[in-house]
């Protein structure tokens, strides 16, 4: 039987527990949400018509800081997701070592069907909704799948309407309005930083590795970026619209003008076309599917021909494929190291905001690398204590961290 989204990550928490040999009662008290909230978000469409949409927010944990997690917009947001992702968030947080909780959010619906005013108004209303549930100390969202700079400054403005000026109760604004320098290319960034530790380690030269990256939105591209720039090799990229493909690899920056002008990457020069699927189960050397969640399930983990999987989403391999592709010796870096390099610099952004003081880019790329590099070597540190590989390793990371809070603050 196939998992769902939040069952499959319950279930690498409790393998991380059983390695750790938690009490059964921290299954219950370290993966059930705090509060779970769904909202009716009614407006008035440029029609005259009114549209009814519906919005959650899970806030999963607390005990190390505030809530935190990003807000995705898309006709699938549904609660089993949600749960999942604001998880995730917890346990990425702890290992990203930042004092914050988990928390995840989203409304259903295709934004390229609403103007950029009705936009605007399902964001306001969904702010409205959300009361005093977010807040700077409370809960602090940040951009996510449809999302972006110009959706948190319009949260930004709709919060300090009623609780006065208030940057710092969204990260991921624009910088007019406080954002932090280095966040648009801080998840980009921290996933190169990650295979670039993982590769080293393992005495592999970054410059003959080839790289097969499923999305090429914010992330998939940024990453693209930093590995051409180290002198990797990129053999397929796909996005929403298909991919493309060439063994001797793509040139990264003429595929970025051509992504800029066009949109897609299909038809990208001197490449091929390959589809979604078929860059799953290419041949390369590190895997990145930098898109949905579940792309790699137990269809197609027995296919993937690469030596590295680098979960560039939130939650791309389920728990089925990832014992394939541990039997098969294939290794994941996971999601919650990997892609932590967003919510790392929305930590930074929020420090800002709360001093009142802004940092340069070069300060908060070289805070990133610290994070990341440091988080790598606490994983390392896990995985030869419990013998387990990256992933149990990783979550075991941030279940010790968060317990170790929720014990000290107590349940009274």
């Amino acid at each position: 039987m196939t998992l769902s989204a939040y069952e499959s990550t319950n279930q690498f928490i409790q393998q991380a527990m059983v390695r750790l040999k938690l009490d059964a009662y921290y299954t219950t008290l370290l993966t059930t949400p705090s509060r779970e909230i769904r909202v009716e978000l009614s407006i008035e469409l440029d029609n005259g018509t009114v549209g009814n949409f519906i919005g959650y927010r899970v806030q999963h944990d607390d005990s190390r800081g505030p809530f935190k997690g990003g807000l995705r917009y898309h006709p699938e947001v549904e609660i089993d997701e949600v749960r999942s992702l604001a998880s995730l968030m917890t346990w990425k947080t702890a290992v990203a070592d930042v004092p914050f909780g988990g928390a995840k959010g989203g409304i259903q619906v295709d934004p390229s069907m609403l103007s950029r005013w009705e936009l605007e108004r399902l964001t306001r209303r969904f702010v409205d909704q959300l009361g005093s549930t977010i807040g700077p100390n409370e809960d602090i969202p940040a951009p996510d799948m449809n999302t972006n700079a110009q959706v948190m400054a319009w949260i930004f403005d709709q919060y300090s309407k009623r609780n006065g000026f208030s940057p710092a109760v969204v990260t991921g604004k624009p910088l007019a309005l406080h954002g932090s320098l280095g966040r648009e290319a801080a998840t980009g960034r921290g996933c190169y930083f990650a295979i670039r530790e993982v590769l080293k380690a393992a005495g592999r030269d970054f410059t003959q590795q080839r790289f097969a990256i499923q999305g090429f939105g914010n992330v998939g591209s940024w990453f693209a970026k930093f590995v051409s720039a180290a002198g990797g090799k990129v053999v397929a990229v796909s996005d929403a619209y298909g991919g493309v493909q060439n063994a001797q690899g793509i040139d990264i920056p003429a595929l970025l003008a051509h992504h800029k002008v066009t949109g897609q990457v299909v038809n990208g020069a001197g490449t091929q076309p390959i589809s979604n699927e078929e860059l799953l189960v290419s041949d390369c050397d590190v895997l990145v599917p930098a898109a949905l969640g579940h792309v790699i399930d137990d269809k197609n983990a027995g296919q993937i021909r690469a030596r590295y999987v680098l979960e560039a989403a939130n939650g791309p391999v389920t728990f089925e494929a990832d014992r394939i592709l541990t039997q098969r010796s294939i290794v994941c870096l996971p999601d919650i190291w990997v892609n932590g390099g967003g919510v790392t610099v929305s930590y930074f952004e929020w420090v800002q905001n709360t001093q009142n003081f802004k940092w340069t880019e070069e300060k908060v790329n070289a805070e990133l690398e610290t994070r990341i590099v440091d988080a790598y070597r606490a994983i390392c540190d896990m995985q030869t204590e419990l013998k387990c590989n990256m992933r149990t390793a990783a979550f075991a990371l941030g279940v010790s961290r968060v317990k170790a809070a929720t014990d000290a603050r107590g349940l009274g």
